[in-house]
């Protein structure tokens, strides 16, 4: 959502999964998760189903297990895997990743084309904010998934049906 406010033109359309342009505090266990991958990546493994064993500890639900390890890769040169992102700086932000740095739609705002995927257990995307994300977003449309914030994770298929069907659809 930011590139896409930031730098319109670098965006033909946009997809934004169970986020909102709206600052909100990370709920659930993403600090523990942050633990876990620090866990990971300090042992050094070699394979990603070392990882997943070590990543119960922290990480109980398999789908969002799933997703972490889904960025668990072995760079050239390396011998173990490691995150794309790395850990240290994601434990050093994670206070402010709940942060939307736009605050006024009237300032900005993207009229390309754009799909809010939202899990519908989830709370990032609230009844409540529909109307602001229209404001940033005038071209914005919706859509429910049955699943909880980790859309991807829980919910592959869904998801990819609900890419596609977007992307077909061209104005």
């Amino acid at each position: 959502m930011t590139v896409a406010l930031r730098s319109p033109s670098r965006l033909g359309a946009l997809i934004a999964v169970d986020n909102a342009p709206v600052d909100v505090g990370l709920k659930g266990d993403f600090g523990t998760y942050v633990q876990g991958m620090r866990q990971v990546e300090e042992s050094k493994v070699m394979k990603q189903v070392e990882a997943d064993a070590m990543l119960k500890a922290y990480v109980k639900a398999l789908p969002v297990r799933q997703f972490l390890l889904a960025n668990l890769v072995r760079t050239p040169g390396s011998s173990h895997l490691q995150f794309r992102i790395p850990v240290k700086t994601l434990a050093a932000n994670l206070d402010k990743m709940g942060d939307f740095p736009f605050k006024d739609p009237d300032e900005t705002r993207f009229d390309g084309r754009t799909l809010f995927v939202r899990g519908s257990k989830s709370h990032y995307v609230a009844d409540d904010v529909l109307p602001l994300i229209g404001r940033f977003f005038p071209r914005f449309e919706l859509r429910d998934i049955e699943s909880g914030h980790w859309v991807t994770a829980e919910q592959p298929e869904a998801f990819k049906e609900a890419v596609i069907e977007f992307l077909q659809d061209r104005d």
